[in-house]
């Protein structure tokens, strides 16, 4: 939704700018990371900002780690934002994939550009054209995800940001 891209926007912004600030954690709620966006808001007028792609050039250009902590799920526009992020931790029961295409959708913050840079074009190409929902253990063998977790992923990330 605009409130929390507006939301995320605040925070990355309030952070860097907070030199007291040594990483930042994006994480979901309710043990969902992102489904991304609503598809119904896809047919309602433009507002002004909330546009996902460059709240994700925002993230990658954040000159403090930023670490996604991914649990549930994290598609289409969240699998984006985590594509942003300088690293990923996924709970070993989080799926991950672009799943817009099954609906004649391509990603659209530039997740068709990030996904190959980071794992490569041919599995890139799969999880682009099939849409399918990858599993945490097969996106770490990909390297879409740099460690899984059993436990809270949260903690998990804190803990690698204090390592960074």
């Amino acid at each position: 939704s605009l409130t929390v891209l507006q939301a995320l926007e605040d925070g990355l912004k309030r952070a860097d700018a907070d030199p007291s600030v040594k990483a930042v954690i994006v994480c979901g709620e309710n043990g969902k990371f992102s489904a991304g966006a609503d598809i119904q808001g896809f047919s309602s007028p433009k507002s002004r900002g909330g546009a996902l792609g460059p709240i994700v050039s925002l993230i990658e250009r954040s000159e403090k780690p930023v670490v996604a902590a991914i649990e549930g799920i994290a598609l289409g526009g969240g699998l984006e934002i985590t594509l942003g992020c300088h690293y990923r931790i996924a709970h070993v029961k989080a799926q991950l994939g672009l799943p817009e295409v099954t609906i004649g959708l391509l990603p659209g913050a530039e997740g068709t550009q990030r996904l190959p840079r980071l794992i490569g074009v041919p599995a890139a190409l799969d999880i682009i054209t099939t849409g399918r929902h990858i599993p945490a253990t097969e996106a770490l063998k990909l390297g879409l995800v740099d460690e899984i977790v059993e436990e809270n992923t949260v903690e998990a990330a804190i803990h690698l940001a204090k390592k960074v």
